[in-house]
């Protein structure tokens, strides 16, 4: 098999394993409310197929699951979110841990 080959595959499925993860954050997102066991698998799926095809999660679904226990975070059921210092803070109530992230000022 040639390099370009190979290459063209791998683009192939990086795409696929992009498409699956948003997927799997949507159904993890409807299921939620009546299996939360269901839901966290399915963030443990994403995470898998992320980790197996060296894709970063796109920004809006890193903060909806937990950075510790990997669990899905929604907000009132299993976390809380507070701004605190020019930061975004997401408390997991599930591990008890917190993730910090900063807010960044839009420009005028």
């Amino acid at each position: 098999m040639s390099k370009k080959i190979r290459n063209k595959e791998k683009k192939l499925n990086k795409e696929i394993a992009e498409k699956r993860i948003i997927e799997l954050f949507k159904q993890a997102e409807e299921v939620f409310s009546k299996n939360k066991g269901l839901a966290n698998r399915y963030v443990t799926l994403a995470r898998k197929f992320s980790m197996k095809h060296k894709v970063k999660f796109p920004k809006e679904l890193k903060r909806k699951f937990c950075k510790h226990c990997y669990k899905y975070l929604r907000s009132g059921d299993n976390a809380r979110i507070r701004t605190k210092g020019g930061k975004l803070v997401i408390y997991c109530l599930e591990c008890k841990k917190f993730i910090r992230i900063p807010l960044v000022k839009a420009k005028d």
